[in-house]
């Protein structure tokens, strides 16, 4: 089978997904993308979804 006949583990929620987008290296379903997407700055779980998108980091450049 393939990988995405068994998902992704999403970065946010650490479910495995089927549907979702990639930041470079990492996952982000699409549950967890509407939910960033509609959350105000205000809310206290924002800030929670920032430090886990902090684990998202420019891959190295390799010459």
């Amino acid at each position: 089978m393939s990988k995405s006949d068994h998902g992704e583990t999403c970065i946010i929620c650490e479910e495995s997904k089927t549907e979702g987008i990639h930041l470079y290296t990492k996952f982000l379903c699409a549950d967890c993308e509407k939910k960033i997407i509609c959350t105000s700055t205000s809310d206290p779980q924002y800030s929670d979804y920032v430090k886990k998108l902090k684990s998202l980091r420019t891959p190295p450049l390799y010459s």
